[in-house]
């Protein structure tokens, strides 16, 4: 899915991060969502690929980056240890500043990254999410109901893990085929890998613990940036899709623009899982933003 590619393993502090590099250019760090793996990038990547030097990686507790077990207040899947991951990354690949794409969960790491580590990042793409602050403290029954899984996850080990091993194709099958697009935007070998990766248990734990921590430390983090009046400083693409859920239960420029300084952004004729969905709306968007000066 990534010719041209090479795989790196890189172990950081924290964990071990499996990802793919390719292309030339200043570097462009993908961040993917659940559940997946860095495999969502796999119609986009080429493309970016020629103007960018583009990393692709797999978040803590995904695909076949390390899976720790979760520590008693999820702080090892918090997103400030997620987003320390991902710089650590691209400083061993010797990049200390570069742009990040990222779509759901991995878009909620990179929200972290630029408040953590302001000076790294240039310029941020992130698809289909409000900050998470938000869309907890603005739950209702059409979120609660499309987004069960904020929900179900974030019960205590190991209940939401045994169901999920019970039967993890079901599991895959349901999450992607339930969005408005079904599962015609997956192709056989991104399903299929993303299939692989979730039939590993540490998996299951990993990506719970990605939900606990949100539904707590993330959000202390978030409140405590709020109240200090600190807010994401590099300029800001936000999309969405207009069959998604993100757009009908909140207002994602509003909610984006009380936590950073420079956001644009609009819908696109999606769902949810646009870099699969609609490739060509996201590169026409992402790449002037990106690079202006090239585009």
């Amino acid at each position: 899915m990534f010719n041209g590619f090479e795989q790196v393993r890189i172990q950081t502090r924290g964990e071990a991060i499996h990802l793919v590099k390719g292309g030339g250019g200043p570097p462009l760090l993908l961040l993917h969502g659940h559940p997946q793996t860095h495999a969502i990038w796999h119609k986009v990547a080429g493309a970016l690929a020629e103007r960018f030097t583009v990393v692709a990686t797999d978040l803590r507790g995904y695909g076949d980056s390390g899976k720790p077990q979760g520590l008693p207040d999820h702080s090892n899947y918090s997103k400030r240890a997620m987003a320390q991951d991902q710089v650590e990354v691209m400083a061993a690949l010797g990049f200390d500043t570069f742009s990040i794409l990222a779509h759901d969960r991995g878009a909620r790491v990179a929200h972290r990254l630029a408040m953590d580590h302001p000076a790294r990042v240039r310029r941020m793409v992130l698809l289909d999410i409000a900050p998470t602050l938000a869309m907890y403290e603005q739950t209702n029954l059409a979120f609660a109901t499309a987004y069960f899984h904020w929900f179900f996850l974030i019960r205590p080990c190991p209940f939401p893990e045994t169901l999920i091993g019970a039967d993890p194709e079901l599991y895959l099958r349901h999450t992607l085929g339930s969005r408005s697009a079904g599962l015609a935007p997956f192709s056989p070998e991104a399903y299929a890998e993303y299939l692989r990766c979730l039939r590993d248990p540490r998996t299951h734990h990993g990506l719970c613990e990605d939900y606990r921590a949100s539904a707590g430390l993330d959000l202390e983090h978030d409140r405590a940036d709020r109240a200090a009046g600190r807010k994401v400083a590099c300029p800001l693409l936000v999309l969405w899709g207009a069959q998604g859920v993100v757009g009908k239960v909140v207002e994602p420029l509003a909610e984006w623009r009380l936590v950073a300084d420079d956001v644009r952004g609009h819908a696109l004729d999606a769902g949810h899982y646009l870099p699969e969905e609609v490739p060509d709306l996201v590169l026409a968007e992402a790449l002037p933003f990106l690079a202006p000066s090239t585009a």
